[in-house]
């Protein structure tokens, strides 16, 4: 809302892609397509479902999207799709080893992408979002996610329940 209180948000009709690929949202009012827009979670670890925010080619919030229930098929799943191509975050499902050395913190871990290593340098490198949900950021700025802690393997949990 603006300072007024006028609501300045637009309403999306779609999204689609144009002929280059880009997105383009179609907004009640408007005749022409808002055309190279960018999707962002507005809170992507905490609330990943909720508020999501359009913005145009210049960072410019034109739509906040409260959820996705209510549109089109074809525009939540383009929604859906820029969201999780956006954001890389592994899933840790096994920790194989933890070590410390020298201030640096060393975690293996098998991941829903792969087998990872990386490298913390403190707890302050770990967020906690829930007593059993954490990210864990490491020195080169990538995020890994414990979805459930409680749900690991014993030997898993172990390791991390420093971080809980």
């Amino acid at each position: 809302m603006s300072q007024d209180g006028q609501d300045n948000q637009a309403e999306l009709i779609r999204i689609e892609r144009d002929g280059r690929g880009e997105l383009a949202a179609y907004l009640r009012g408007r005749k022409e397509p808002e055309k190279n827009v960018n999707i962002a979670r507005c809170f992507p670890w905490s609330m990943q479902e909720g508020y999501i925010s359009i913005r145009d080619k210049d960072g410019k919030e034109i739509v906040l999207l409260q959820g996705l229930d209510g549109l089109e098929p074809e525009t939540r799943e383009i929604i859906e799709r820029e969201l999780r191509d956006k954001v890389f975050v592994p899933k840790i499902q096994r920790v194989t080893k933890h070590t410390a050395e020298f201030d640096v913190i060393y975690i293996t871990a098998e991941t829903d992408r792969g087998e990872v290593t990386f490298q913390i340098r403190s707890r302050d490198d770990v967020r906690q979002l829930s007593a059993t949900r954490a990210i864990f950021r490491d020195v080169d700025g990538n995020a890994y996610e414990v979805v459930d802690v409680a749900a690991l393997d014993h030997a898993s949990r172990k390791h991390l329940e420093q971080y809980f």
